[in-house]
């Protein structure tokens, strides 16, 4: 027997040994990580996971990632998936197994900026996440990040050879661009956003170089991170192609967007980035195609992992992102699933008759207990999943319009026996069984999500919240709300019928609630009108004062929220998306006392009490001696009405949908889906 050599030149055996290694890469997954330890839960930096793993790990794509592109408009031909990716890609460990490419999610939203957070949060990326942990933050766009001791310094590091999904780089420039020449520039905000301003002073936002961004903050701002990891902003715009139409970067700007129909160089700034990081606002598409399209950009490029292809008045079509930053343990570019078709739908039962059909992947949002029963009963026929999850924020509020238009509803609305007079009149066990199941538990409202931080006190939870309608009825005669003409309705100081009109929008509040807090005041002597509009008619209308009450969930109130963002303590109580009371009072306080309605005494204490507050770590002796001061303050003035909390919710994913994990919470707070990892989804064949 003899036996045959083959010589192989040094270049060949450098390519065989670094197939070979390749190939020895463990595909980990959540359930089986093959020994290894991640430094971060459920991911790995690239350098890591080959060190850890002992491998070199190579890339493959979609293979129709070259028919996907095509549909981007204004993209050029695709470069080899390898040179598309940064040097340093995050690299994903699926949850159950390495998922296969193909296939649509197909979701529904109320409108064109109304419920589509659920689905941007499927394809949502900031500098940092939180794992599915809900307390560990992670790495994402930025793979590194480094406070100084005393929280007036954060850096970020970004990921070396990242880019926008047009190709172009993306660079600590475009983090610096975002804040320094929009969120400052009084050509896109007239005045800057409150949100972005510390103690009344911007932040100093420096580009060190290309990977490291430099946050330095005029007072300590310890949660900051947290907003980087929750919120619906993105802290990065495309400078290579906003800056076109900015004199600053561009003399001929002008020029140019006259070239493209436009005004002036600040009305096409507008057009594409629209004055806000709120990311779903209507896209070019669907603002002017045809314009969009002579520019060459239909939208603004993004490292989200889809971008928006299609639009109308109906609804939205994504495709992966061909540059997107994340690679699974086998080296596949994610997502999986390459498109996203999102579909507009205002009416309940015909969001319901969908999902009964099997005509979503995926809904989380504006999905309500009172409709668990009746999409249980339809799992099998649609094929779909319905499941509860603990919640954060959902306890519904109403908030009477202390600065209303009408100075004698402002002056009833005022009157805090008339809010605990509204508080006593409702029966919160009969809500919590029709509404909730029985899920939930009788709770006021409190500015901070109880289960999220340590200073509510269980008094603050069940102050006024007793069903006690004689009780009602003689706090509203002690104010001289009487029924002086026998016609079941009490009167105004002026004589006429004490009618409200409580407008509601069924994204935010189950429709059946509506109904029976309309029945239990109106029980009591208070006329109640029932309207139901789009969340959109619904914020205007708030956002313009023009509303009797405002009722929404209480979102925005969980602890990595209230960290960083403390809209929900001071005037108007919320933020445009979910609108509380008292505008007359943010408008005195914005214009140092010139316009507006000066508050109370108490209310003017909040603004400083919160300032003070988001200075301070959360959960530290201080920060809790505040908060326990401000929800004092909130409590006594009863500027929000709780109903029921604790409570469980449905989310619905299809059975066909795979490394999918029973979510730990299902809330806005935490940006809905963003924890959960959308990219590694993918669907069976």
């Amino acid at each position: 027997m003899t036996t045959k050599t083959t010589l192989l030149s040094g270049a060949a055996l450098l390519a065989f040994a670094a197939t070979a290694n390749a190939a020895d890469c463990p595909a980990a997954t959540v359930s089986d990580m093959h020994g290894l330890t991640a430094d971060f839960p459920q991911q790995f930096e690239l350098a890591e996971f080959e060190s850890k793993a002992s491998c070199d790990l190579s890339f493959a794509q979609n293979p129709v990632i070259g028919d996907l592109n095509k549909r981007i408009y204004g993209n050029g031909d695709l470069n080899d998936v390898a040179a598309r990716l940064p040097s340093e890609p995050l690299v994903v460990a699926p949850y159950a197994q390495i998922g296969s490419y193909g296939g649509v999610i197909t979701g529904l939203s109320k409108g064109t900026e109304s419920g589509t957070s659920d689905l941007l949060s499927v394809r949502h990326v900031n500098f940092v996440r939180y794992s599915d942990d809900l307390q560990t933050v992670v790495p994402n766009i930025a793979k590194a990040w480094d406070w100084n001791t005393d929280y007036t310094v954060l850096t970020f590091t970004l990921r070396e050879g990242h880019k926008w999904s047009d190709g172009e780089a993306f660079t600590a420039e475009d983090v610096a661009f975002w804040y320094n020449d929009l969120i400052l520039n009084p050509d896109v905000y007239e005045t800057t956003p409150g949100r972005w301003l510390f103690a009344g002073e911007p932040v100093k936002v420096e580009a060190l170089d290309d990977t490291t961004v430099r946050f330095t903050f005029p007072v300590p701002t310890p949660g900051i991170l947290n907003r980087f990891a929750v919120d619906f902003g993105q802290p990065f715009q495309p400078k290579h192609f906003l800056s076109q139409f900015m004199p600053k970067y561009n003399e001929n700007a002008e020029a140019l967007a006259k070239d493209h129909g436009f005004e002036n160089a600040a009305t096409a700034v507008d057009f594409y980035y629209g004055g806000s990081d709120w990311k779903d606002v209507p896209s070019p598409l669907l603002k002017d195609a045809d314009r969009a399209m002579a520019i060459g950009r239909a939208v603004v490029p993004t490292l989200e992992s889809h971008i928006v292809v299609e639009e109308t008045a109906e609804g939205r079509k994504l495709v992966a992102n061909p540059y997107f930053h994340q690679v699974d343990t086998a080296g596949n570019q994610l997502p999986y699933i390459p498109e996203i078709v999102e579909t507009y739908v205002a009416d309940k039962e015909v969001q319901n008759l969908k999902i009964m059909a099997g005509e979503v992947v995926w809904k989380q949002q504006a999905i309500f207990l009172e409709d668990f029963p009746l999409l249980k009963e339809n799992e099998a026929r649609g094929g779909y999943n319905v499941q509860f999850a603990p919640t954060f924020g959902e306890n519904v509020f109403f908030s009477f319009n202390r600065t209303h238009k009408d100075p004698v509803l402002a002056q009833i609305f005022n009157d805090v026996r008339f809010n605990k007079a509204m508080s006593l009149a409702m029966n919160r066990d009969e809500i919590n069984e029709i509404v909730y199941l029985g899920q939930g538990t009788p709770m006021q409202g409190v500015p901070a999500e109880p289960k999220t931080v340590s200073f509510v006190t269980e008094d603050d939870l069940k102050k006024d919240i007793l069903h006690d309608p004689k009780a009602a009825v003689a706090l509203l005669a002690e104010m001289g709300l009487t029924d002086a003409d026998g016609d079941g309705v009490v009167e105004r100081p002026d004589g006429k019928p004490l009618v409200i009109r409580l407008v509601y929008s069924s994204q935010g509040v189950p429709v059946k609630m509506m109904e029976l807090v309309r029945d239990y005041w109106t029980a009591v002597g208070v006329r109640i009108d029932l309207k139901e509009v789009t969340s959109d008619e619904y914020r205007a209308a708030g956002n313009n004062n023009d509303l009797d009450l405002t009722t929404w969930k209480y979102d925005g109130n969980a602890g990595p929220t209230i960290s960083q963002d403390v809209t929900v303590f001071v005037p108007p109580f919320g933020d445009f998306f979910n609108p509380g009371t008292g505008f007359g009072w943010a408008e005195w306080k914005a214009t140092d006392g010139n316009a507006g309605t000066e508050p109370p005494t108490e209310i003017k204490a909040l603004w400083d009490l919160s300032e003070k507050f988001i200075q301070q770590e959360m959960g530290s002796d201080e920060s809790n001696r505040l908060g326990a001061e401000i929800t004092r303050i909130h409590s006594d003035a009863m500027l929000k009405i709780g109903t029921v909390g604790d409570i469980v919710a449905p989310f619905m994913h299809r059975d066909d949908l795979q490394n999918v994990e029973p979510i730990r919470a299902k809330t806005y707070d935490f940006y809905w889906t963003y924890p959960y990892r959308p990219s590694q989804w993918f669907l069976a064949k």
